[in-house]
């Protein structure tokens, strides 16, 4: 398979077709059936109504045929379809089924330009990966249980207030996880916690037990890459005052890194993940691919960039499989999405329960049209890494992350995989933030507009200046966030994580 290209100039026009194979067109504002548009040098009379972001017919489609958008496939008409006519769940449906079979196709590897700049980050001389750069110089309050959750939450507003201006913040990462677990759902627990209290956003952290949980303290800190000075625990039923304790402990965590300082850093040192959330069927035209650029800017560069969110791919995991470096890396793609599959299956779920009542709404009709628009945020690099949900980047370029496609746990992992920033793009809007600054990229114009204390960047604006000057853009505001300007999600102190709890509970 090859990649896709998409290019969202409007040029004016009403609608889209986004690849000549494509039996579809969208419509780039609301239509009236009657009325006369332009697609593709011909105009087309519209049989009805056609809401903005949703697709109609620009040739006869035969009941059982595929239909095409993106230049793929996404479903078979389930009725014969004219053109002009309102393309969507009533006359479309998945043909996805269960586990397949994947066949090693590699494709000859796509090559570009790294993109140039450089930023004020901190450089940390610790981690399993030989060292990282943060953009932030927070102390983090990690709890390894949800009975000491409030504890944290309260020793974080104390300290935010007490040690204002001499670092970057104190937050509370907290979760209702950490005990009634067993096996590998307690040890999915534990890998994300130490993996968060390694990242180089936070300059120390302070992990806060409550001493009987299955959690304990004692195994979660083996996982933790960070100096001695910089990490401080206690379990609250072995102090008299966990308060006391807490506030004692993060005085000495401020005096270790107060003095941290900015310095030159390239555009070949960031991390950065991913993710779609809110969607609608802008998404893929716009911020997907513009997201989708700046993955293969600063994959080229020589930093790394996570895409995840595994039921999101299905039905366009081959676009990934056959960007794979090699065929181990394709066979931990292979093994990544069956297993995901198997998860829903094993559940009594059908793989294609998506896409979600607001995606539909806004346009989108199938898991495959869904999917093809959200795999675009992995850009066209090769894929030269698979990491399962807990564990850390290692490879420069992209990397596919094991998670699901719930926005918090998903930015969660991404974060935990080293992340330092999320590109979070999205059509329909969402306040949610999470512990790395989370950039919110609209899919279009009027979300933008109508929830300006929500998004970060609008990117509907490649409907005017294309993919590429979207991605410039884009490109300017990251690199802005990395220098310390702060993402909505800050300013509005949304910080949230979450773990996938996926065994049973005690």
């Amino acid at each position: 398979m090859s990649a896709i290209s998409v290019d969202s100039r409007a040029g004016g026009h009403l609608a889209v077709r986004v690849a000549a194979a494509d039996q579809v067109a969208v419509a780039l504002e609301d239509l009236q059936s009657g009325q006369t548009v332009r697609v593709g040098g011909f105009d087309l009379v519209l049989l009805n109504n056609v809401p903005k972001g949703h697709k109609f017919a620009v040739i006869p489609i035969r009941s059982g045929e595929a239909v095409n958008k993106y230049g793929f496939r996404i479903g078979t008409a389930s009725a014969d379809i004219q053109p002009g006519e309102h393309v969507h769940t009533h006359n479309l449906k998945t043909a996805l089924e269960g586990v397949e079979d994947y066949r090693y196709a590699p494709v000859a590897p796509a090559h570009g330009e790294g993109a140039q700049g450089t930023f004020q980050g901190y450089r940390r001389d610790w981690g399993r990966s030989g060292g990282a750069v943060g953009i932030r110089n927070e102390i983090w309050i990690i709890c390894t249980v949800g009975c000491v959750a409030r504890t944290a939450q309260r020793l974080a507003k104390e300290a935010d207030a007490r040690f204002k201006g001499r670092v970057d913040g104190v937050h509370a990462l907290t979760h209702p996880l950490g005990c009634s677990q067993l096996g590998d759902d307690l040890s999915h627990t534990r890998d994300v916690l130490a993996a968060l209290a390694s990242h180089p956003n936070a300059g120390a952290v302070l992990i806060v037990g409550l001493g009987c949980e299955n959690n304990q303290l004692s195994e979660l800190i083996k996982g933790i890459d960070r100096p001695q000075e910089r990490l401080a625990y206690f379990a609250a039923q072995s102090v008299d005052d966990e308060l006391e304790a807490g506030m004692a402990a993060l005085e000495k965590l401020v005096a270790a890194i107060e003095n941290d300082k900015r310095e030159t850093c390239d555009v070949s040192d960031l991390v950065i993940g991913v993710k779609c959330g809110g969607s609608d069927a802008f998404s893929g035209l716009t911020a997907n691919p513009v997201v989708g650029r700046i993955a293969d800017k600063v994959a080229f560069a020589g930093g790394k960039a996570i895409l995840s969110e595994i039921p999101e791919i299905f039905g366009a995991e081959r676009l990934l499989m056959a960007r794979a470096k090699d065929r181990d890396t394709f066979e931990g793609v292979v093994a990544v999405v069956n297993d995901f599959k198997s998860y829903f299956l094993d559940h009594k779920q059908p793989v294609s329960e998506n896409p979600s009542p607001g995606n539909k709404a806004g346009g989108i009709t199938t898991l495959e049209e869904k999917s093809l628009g959200a795999v675009q945020k992995g850009g066209t690099s090769p894929l030269n890494g698979v990491l399962r949900y807990g564990e850390r980047v290692r490879e420069a370029g992209l990397s596919l992350l094991e998670a699901p496609g719930n926005d918090a746990v998903s930015s969660t992992a991404l974060t935990a995989a080293g992340a330092v920033i999320v590109l979070f793009t999205t059509g329909r809007g969402t306040p949610l933030g999470f512990p790395a600054p989370t950039l919110k990229i609209a899919s279009n114009s009027a979300l933008a507009a109508h929830k300006p204390h929500w998004i970060d960047f609008d990117a509907g604006i490649a409907l005017d200046q294309g993919i590429e000057g979207a991605a410039d853009a884009l490109m300017t505001t990251i690199l802005s966030v990395a220098n310390g300007a702060p993402t909505r999600n800050e300013i509005n102190d949304e910080r949230e994580i979450a773990i996938w709890k996926n065994g049973v509970t005690l």
